[in-house]
This record gives C-alpha cells, structure tokens and sequence, in this order.
C-alpha cells in the first residue's frame, strides 16, 4: 500500500484551474481500483492518497500523470508500507509480513 502525499509548488490559483482534469484523473484512478480514499490537507497546501498495489514503479507512473503533476504545480512524496492491521471495511486491503 502506498500514502502519496502532495505538496503544492505553485499558488492555489492554478491548482484550481486543474482541478476538473485532476478529479477525473482521481476518478479514474478509484474505478480502476488503486485508489480507496483521498483529500486535501489541512490548512490547504496539498493533499493525500491512499493506493493500494505492489508495484511502486507502476504507482510512481500513475502519480506522474496527475494533471498537477504534469503541469508542475504540486511535488510527490510517496511513501510504502505493508497494512497488516485494517479496519474490518479494509480487510481486503490487508496484507502479511514477508516471510
């Protein structure tokens, strides 16, 4: 699972004016199942992921397509790590130690 927390670069204004390409770039991201919750920050100076998935590279690809991303007006901080204990709405997501 992965936390991918963003930080905005540039003023809020042009966050805004991608806001519609980055909802449906999250929308995307949610109906293809990597994504199970996300947000802003409080106060507002960016945001926060939670992705599930093995395969950090494939992640590190998907954050690099965000419309903030591309435009340059947030940075990406991308952070692994195994979800051994869930509530009983993620156990899905649960996953073991390495052996």
């Amino acid at each position: 699972m992965f936390v991918l927390e963003l930080t905005y670069t540039a003023p809020v204004e042009h966050v805004d004016a991608l806001m519609p390409e980055h909802i449906s770039w999250l929308d995307a991201q949610y109906a293809a199942g990597v994504f199970i919750a996300s947000g802003r920050k409080n106060p507002r100076d960016g945001g926060v992921i939670l992705a599930v998935g093995d395969d950090r590279a494939e992640i590190e690809r998907i954050a690099a397509s965000d419309p903030f991303a591309a435009h340059e007006v947030c940075a990406y901080r991308i952070t692994e790590f195994l979800a051994t204990k869930t509530s009983d709405a993620l156990a899905p997501y649960r996953q073991q130690l390495p052996g």
